[in-house]
């Protein structure tokens, strides 16, 4: 059996959590298929052993797992399209379930976070990097949720320039409902990744997981508007974990939606000053 095949019955049996999947990964063979005699060499609790032994072999996976196939690209940690940057990151996704272009996961991807209640502040600042972004044929990637994440896909749809999202959900859900048409149009013009099974719900835990994806497919991460303790900036520190750039926006002192990016630049992020990213590495 395949790599990507034992993964994916893994993801499919139930009591199989993310961790437990990992202990089983962490032992597979990088250039040989899975067999039961492997299987059965496993250094695993009995009760985790029973369970990966009851995937292997049980064959109404078989069904599920060509309606994945069709509906899906899936892409293991094992696949050679899978981004080399996520493989070295801490806890990489066993999979991912992806819908249109892969070719963008082997271009320079800059993420673009920041509050979900933005001002005009985070749209105008957005629109005015987007042409230097695309001039430097950076693929622009974020998280789907509402404000700025939403307004980072517009803009580079708007502006020619290819878009990755990034979902804390299964690929047959649109969360949050109002991003639906943008969700169909990032399928057919951009690149939809999640490493939940499709038809996972989103959840609040769900979106820290994400941001690990972003921050580990991407070489840079701008954040724009930002309150203290924000998601985007578990986002930037994440990144700056995985070595990655950190820029953030500087805004009035006043504004509790600053307060985030101000203190970021504090911390040794690289301020964005301009629309012409002459900082950017």
């Amino acid at each position: 059996m395949n790599k990507t095949e034992f993964l994916l019955r893994l993801k499919l049996q139930k009591g199989l959590s993310y961790l437990k999947i990992l202990q089983v990964m962490q032992q597979m063979p990088v250039d040989e298929d899975i067999d039961h005699e492997w299987i059965n060499c496993l250094e695993l609790p009995e009760d985790i052993l029973t369970l990966v032994e009851h995937a292997y072999l049980d064959d109404r996976y078989e069904s599920a797992i060509e309606n994945l196939q069709q509906q899906f690209n899936i892409i293991s940690f094992f696949d050679e399209s899978y981004p080399l940057a996520l493989r070295e990151i801490y806890r990489p996704p066993i999979m991912l379930f992806a819908k249109g272009d892969l070719s963008l996961l082997r271009h320079e991807v800059t993420v673009i976070v920041g509050s979900r209640y933005p001002t005009s502040y985070s749209a105008r600042v957005i629109e005015n990097i987007m042409p230097a972004l695309i001039k430097r044929k950076q693929v622009v990637a974020s998280g789907l949720a509402r404000g700025v994440d939403a307004i980072a896909h517009q803009m580079t749809l708007r502006f020619g320039g290819k878009t990755i999202a990034v979902v804390g959900n299964g690929l047959n859900y649109f969360y949050p409902q109002e991003n639906m048409e943008l969700q169909r149009q990032i399928a057919e013009r951009g690149l939809l990744l999640s490493e939940y099974l499709p038809d996972t719900p989103p959840r609040p835990f769900r979106f820290p997981e994400r941001n690990r994806i972003l921050a580990g497919i991407c070489k840079n991460v701008i954040v724009t508007e930002a309150k203290e303790h924000s998601g985007s900036l578990i986002t930037a520190n994440l990144a700056l974990q995985e070595n990655r750039n950190v820029y953030a926006v500087p805004g009035l002192i006043t504004s509790p939606l600053s307060k985030g990016t101000n203190q970021l630049i504090s911390a040794g992020a690289t301020p964005i000053i301009d629309g012409k990213l002459e900082m950017l590495m």
